[in-house]
């Protein structure tokens, strides 16, 4: 089930965005904190694909997930004064991680507010970095309100899980990477939920190859990016049942003002698609990745899908070299969907 929450009057204004000399500065800022993480590969999905598939792996990235490169970010960048009470933010598990990671980094205590279905682990790993959880209803309203009122109780700063330029601007870093580690990739697909990886990685990979092509992949139940780019405005989900946990979040308009800028698509899957992916991935590559990541290969694994996607044979005649950023690895065991 997914709830429709109204939509903006009016397309927004391209904002301000991370150039590629910040994206630079906040990778020479975070680096001493994070994973350069691995990129693998597989013939077997190789094969699948008709392509070469390049997988940049966020699921072995300290606190499980792509999020500590924004967190870190942000945080690191908020001057003594700013941070002494504190930081609070709202989350569906893995940013509130990352948060409460890096707040600790700083020594200051982090508030986490979380809807009341997050996964149990996710709830478990926030408390494991020290992060102070208030649930709220699985709401988007909801997490604002309570973040709201927690900011006023404790006159912690806020930092927002994707519309941030801080944030946005960590997040980039990954798919700078990518591009470093294979330089001449002919396309990147990533998860999208909020909007601050996609459109990180818009920023990070056209920042190294201007050619680069950018794909969105979005579960069908939590369509927002969507509609919203096939509209031109910018339209809001107010919650979401698929059981891509972490994709529940809808675009802001500094997200969105930068996918409709560079990104080349959004591409929706199943339910269907995003369980049968992940099994796959578990059982092909012996990685535990969550389902949120599995969304950036599935579309993927469609017959036919790099011809689709309109993906040429490279002129030496071999395959086109495409990344997947695999954004977390954080699975509730007791509750697997296979």
């Amino acid at each position: 089930m997914r709830v429709m929450s109204a939509t903006s009057p009016t397309t927004p204004a391209i904002t301000q965005q991370p150039d590629w000399r910040t994206i630079e500065a906040t990778h020479a800022r975070i680096v001493p904190h994070i994973h350069r993480t691995p990129v693998l590969t597989s013939a077997s999905f190789d094969a699948l694909t008709g392509a070469r598939v390049f997988f940049k792996c966020e699921n072995f990235q300290k606190t499980g997930s792509f999020k500590i490169r924004g967190a870190c970010n942000a945080i690191f960048s908020l001057s003594d004064e700013e941070i002494t009470r504190g930081i609070v933010t709202p989350s569906s598990g893995n940013h509130g991680a990352a948060v409460a990671c890096a707040a600790g980094w700083r020594g200051v205590p982090a508030w986490i507010v979380m809807p009341r279905n997050a996964p149990k682990s996710k709830c478990r790993a926030v408390e494991s970095y020290g992060g102070r959880i208030t649930f709220c209803e699985p709401r988007v309203s909801a997490r604002a309100e309570a973040c709201a009122r927690l900011q006023k109780e404790t006159g912690a700063t806020l930092i927002h899980p994707y519309d941030d330029d801080h944030i946005i601007a960590g997040q980039a870093t990954a798919a700078k990477e990518l591009l470093e580690q294979v330089p001449d990739i002919d396309a990147v697909f990533a998860p999208v939920s909020g909007g601050g990886l996609l459109s990180g990685t818009c920023l990070g990979a056209r920042g190294r190859s201007p050619s680069v092509r950018i794909f969105g992949c979005e579960p069908e139940r939590a369509d927002d990016a969507s509609r919203s780019l096939a509209t031109g405005t910018l339209q809001a989900l107010e919650s979401s049942d698929t059981i891509a946990d972490g994709l529940r979040a809808s675009l802001a308009a500094r997200t969105f003002a930068i996918l409709q800028r560079y990104v080349d698509g959004i591409l929706l899957v199943s339910e269907e698609e995003i369980i049968s992916t992940t099994r796959l991935v578990w059982e092909r590559m012996k990685i535990v990745i969550e389902p949120s990541s599995a969304v950036a290969l599935a579309p993927l694994l469609r017959p036919g899908a790099v011809s689709t996607l309109k993906l040429p044979m490279r002129s030496d005649g071999a395959a086109p070299k495409l990344g997947v950023i695999f954004s977390g690895g954080n699975v509730d065991l007791s509750s697997l969907p296979f």
